[in-house]
């Protein structure tokens, strides 16, 4: 994704945007209407009952402007309730439903239309080929406002639910995890350790804050013009500041600032290519479950059964042709993928210590991974099933609670 893209990605999961764009399109369309007087065969404005498209509009206003608020004001409330019981890094997932946006859109566009439909007829500017047209398109528009006022009754019922918000966050992650499988160094050349030369030139950040995008075939096309090579040791999710690295370059010379502006930084971690940053967030969510006010168990196992689902797609075997280098002039390496299993694993052994049924449910997920791919997961799932035993020995207070966690740690031994 080139750098313009991902900005225009973010910009469409701010509500306002699409709220703009059907405002806009109610307004032109409410002006149609004029253009198409001229065209409408004269008398049809009996015959269809045209003549009632004035208290039509009226009750269209009144009623979009009602729903809108009490809209908002639901959204909101959803999202403090999100904020309080799952996790608020979830939070922004949520502002960006497009379910969210279509419907809050289709509301305040209708409000416009009705409005500027009413400010137009008191001009009288419509002809009765105009108020024929505008009867028209106001039967769709009312056809369309009942669609989504049934999706949003139908929505409502899950958004700021504890399941819903995960749910939310697991296909995040999901997304995010597998553009990560079908390209773990994102199009650059594998490298086994990304350990730097002393003769190596850094180019440090320019900011403080996590690097949230690369433009890859910018910056290749940056380093290739340069006949440089260059390894990148910030990938997305990395926390940054002016004394950290972010290339070093290898071979030749490039312009820093040029390297630079191929990276966006910004104050937050996002998940559309941070593959580790969807499972720290579901382990939040299991972490704040299992906090003494909450005391929901049930979640943190769930959250537990969403993740090994979501690191299982590491060891899904892809088309070898996929591996061809796109950016031969970058370098990178792979995430150590003790780094998936810590992530959501670690918080939730620490916060769940004193849980034995939370306990063993990691080390059996811990078991699962290593069924499914042995080579891929052993030794890592093997290190955090010893530390997580380790924290469950030295908290847990019954000596029947240890000894059922030891024993599903057993095959890991």
């Amino acid at each position: 994704m080139r750098k313009w893209q991902w900005k225009l990605r973010r910009l469409f999961e701010r509500l306002w945007v699409r709220a703009v764009l059907y405002s806009i399109l109610g307004v032109i369309t409410a002006f149609a209407a004029v253009l198409l007087d001229p065209f409408i065969p004269d008398g049809l404005e009996d015959t269809v009952g045209a003549g009632a498209i004035d208290t039509i509009l009226n009750i269209l206003a009144t009623s979009m402007l009602t729903i809108t608020t009490f809209s908002l004001t639901t959204m909101v409330t959803a999202f403090t309730a999100s904020t309080q019981d799952a996790t608020p890094r979830a939070t922004r997932l949520l502002m960006a439903d497009t379910t969210t946006h279509s419907v809050l859109a289709t509301f305040i566009g209708t409000f416009l239309y009705s409005l500027v439909g009413i400010i137009v007829l008191s001009m009288e500017a419509y002809g009765s080929g105009g108020r024929v047209v505008l009867f028209a398109v106001t039967m769709l528009v009312i056809i369309i406002v009942i669609a989504a006022l049934l999706r949003w009754i139908d929505h409502l019922t899950r958004l700021g639910r504890v399941n819903e918000t995960t749910r939310t966050v697991e296909l995040a992650a999901q997304d995010a995890l597998r553009a990560y499988h079908r390209a773990p160094t994102m199009g650059a050349v594998e490298i086994a350790d990304d350990a730097v030369p002393q003769s190596a030139t850094r180019i440090l950040a320019d900011d403080i804050g996590y690097v949230g995008h690369i433009d890859m075939q910018q910056l290749e096309t940056v380093v290739a013009e340069a006949g440089a090579i260059v390894t990148i040791l910030a990938r997305p999710g990395t926390f940054v500041h002016t004394a950290e690295p972010l290339v070093a370059v290898i071979s030749g010379s490039v312009d820093a600032e040029e390297v630079r502006a191929a990276f966006t930084i910004g104050r937050e971690r996002t998940f559309e290519e941070d593959p580790l940053f969807g499972l720290a967030v579901l382990s939040e969510i299991a972490s704040r479950a299992l906090s003494p006010g909450i005391n929901d168990q049930g979640t943190a196992l769930d959250v537990l059964g969403r993740g090994v689902r979501l690191i299982a797609m590491c060891s899904d075997k892809i088309d070898e042709a996929a591996d061809a280098p796109e950016f031969p002039h970058l370098r990178m390496t792979r995430l150590p993928i003790v780094e998936f299993l810590d992530h959501l694993f670690t918080p939730v052994a620490r916060d769940g210590a004193d849980k034995f049924e939370v306990q063993v449910k990691i080390q059996k997920s811990l078991a699962a991974l290593i069924a499914m791919d042995e080579p891929l997961f052993g030794a890592a799932a093997r290190h955090v099933s010893r530390v997580s035993f380790d924290r469950a020995e030295a908290t847990l207070t019954s000596a029947d609670d240890i000894a059922r966690v030891r024993k599903a740690a057993a095959p890991l031994s």
